[in-house]
């Protein structure tokens, strides 16, 4: 959604060229790009390898995916027992249960068992029953979860978490404090087109981050913006779902109806001084819809946001002034 200007090298004060580093890997089911500058071997190879690091270790603890993950184990136990959990984790519940209430409800990472109805990736994808989409929310609701200090509970069979709706957008911020404690001023922190800008690319004064046109998905970007020690996280669904009798349905689904969004809106691209903070706002923005959603974005005090619908483009007041080419 998301696309990146390539900076050219130049000559700093020093006289040395200001080469652009580039680490790529995969992790947190994307990739994951850093692009920075570093005049030295040493530091470049050890905020490479603490990144790297750090990343594996995040998600070794906290994927759905991994039966042997705190997030595994907790899903595991669910209608049984209680499971120990350390400050860490209680500070990720208390996270959620913030992004909960800022965006009315539907960034809720109980749920689950409602996004897994929903399976575009199968061969032959299918709509889910009434019955089936009453049954699952009723496992959700971050309302059910049951703490108490040291310990969380799950309270039903079938009730799961998943940190996957803002965990690599946390990432990204995590492996930027990493970037700002090997002392690099310059570096984007790209994971899966969810990204921060840290200072400037070599040659310009900001990085240049093209905004993909979800009509021409791949081809063409509808706008380009400037980007300098801020995010950037984006959310649309015109490239991952299936179509059905004629009907599209995105990956995105409403945990309040159990139904993939179907407000119009095809891209929404938030600009915010944290990655975490864009990409919730993104995301709950595109479900919220235009309205709704600018509304929430304008209310954060200082993110702005722009929506791409079927028919027009909206955006917040202060989106322009990121803009430099159409």
């Amino acid at each position: 959604m998301i696309s990146i200007d390539r900076p050219t090298p130049r000559l700093g004060a020093s006289g040395k060229s200001e080469a652009v580093r580039r680490c790529c890997w995969h992790a947190l089911g994307t990739r994951c790009e850093i692009q920075y500058v570093c005049a030295e071997d040493v530091r470049a190879r050890d905020f490479e390898s603490e990144s790297v690091r750090w990343v594996a270790a995040f998600e070794a603890r906290y994927s759905r995916f991994r039966p042997s993950s705190l997030v595994g184990r907790i899903n595991a136990a669910a209608g049984k027992e209680w499971v120990a959990i350390d400050a860490e984790m209680d500070q990720f519940l208390d996270l959620s249960g913030s992004l909960y209430q800022l965006s009315s409800g539907v960034l809720d990472i109980t749920a689950l068992p409602v996004m897994q109805l929903w399976d575009y990736k199968a061969a032959c994808p299918r709509i889910p029953s009434d019955q089936e989409i009453a049954s699952a929310l009723r496992l959700t609701g971050l309302n059910k979860v049951e703490r108490r200090p040291g310990f969380v509970r799950l309270p039903e069979v079938g009730m799961a978490i998943d940190f996957g709706g803002w965990g690599k957008e946390y990432a990204v911020d995590m492996v930027t404090q990493i970037a700002r404690c090997h002392g690099l001023s310059r570096a984007l922190i790209d994971f899966g087109h969810d990204l921060y800008a840290l200072g400037s690319a070599p040659s310009k004064p900001a990085w240049h981050i093209g905004l993909e046109d979800p009509a021409q998905p791949g081809v063409a970007c509808w706008a380009s913006i400037a980007a300098r020690d801020c995010a950037v996280a984006s959310s649309g669904d015109y490239l991952r779902g299936f179509t059905l009798n004629g009907r599209r349905f995105g990956h995105i689904v409403d945990p309040r109806t159990g139904w993939p969004v179907n407000n119009g809106c095809r891209q929404v691209t938030v600009i915010a001084s944290s990655c975490l903070q864009g990409g919730a706002l993104a995301t709950a923005a595109f479900i919220l819809g235009p309205e709704k959603g600018k509304h929430m974005i304008e209310q954060a005090m200082g993110p702005e946001g722009c929506f791409i619908t079927v028919s027009a483009r909206h955006q917040s007041k202060g989106f322009f002034k990121y803009v430099i080419s159409k």
